[in-house]
């Protein structure tokens, strides 16, 4: 899916187009191509180096150019293809779940504690991720890692807790 929205993106620019269809008709090189559409040669050798890259164009030596021509196996694929997409689709609650986290989180620290309790427990779901479930944690250890997501280590730290994302015995933790 993401190499076909990327190719269809590249071919919707006009000059591209207008270098396929030169290409459509005969195999040629960048001086070529540029005196035909009145274009500089560095503008053609950008877009070319783009639809190389792509694997729409391909390029060969001959000589002193460099030739290009089409990559015909890409526009024998039915259309269809090139826009069917095999994305899973994805649920309403981890769209809610995404959304929550953009949200409240920016550059990979909390903005805020959300008040909501479900929101609340999204953002602290997603902290407990940086918990590793077969060791142990001191205090510090546990503050440290909390702190890089908020400054608020102590609140955030209780309310694991209390949602049940991590366990305390004295001043040694660990992720349920």
């Amino acid at each position: 899916m993401n190499e076909n929205l990327e190719l269809l993106k590249l071919l919707a620019d006009e000059t591209r187009l207008s270098i396929l269809n030169l290409l459509l008709q005969e195999d040629s090189y960048v001086e070529k191509i540029a005196c035909e559409l009145a274009l500089t040669p560095a503008t053609v050798c950008y877009h070319l180096k783009k639809l190389e890259a792509a694997g729409v164009v391909r390029c060969s030596r001959s000589q002193f150019y460099i030739i290009y021509s089409l990559n015909r196996e890409i526009f024998d694929k039915p259309l269809y293809e090139l826009i069917k997409m095999d994305t899973p689709a994805v649920s309403n609650e981890e769209k809610y779940q995404k959304e929550v986290l953009s949200h409240f989180f920016k550059y990979g620290r909390l903005t805020q504690l959300p008040t909501q309790r479900k929101k609340r427990e999204i953002i602290l779901r997603e902290i407990a991720k940086a918990f590793d479930a077969d060791r142990t944690y001191e205090e510090p250890e546990v503050n440290d890692i909390i702190h890089r997501f908020h400054d608020d280590h102590c609140t955030i730290r209780r309310e694991m807790i209390a949602f049940g994302f991590m366990a305390r015995e004295r001043e040694t933790y660990w992720k349920l």
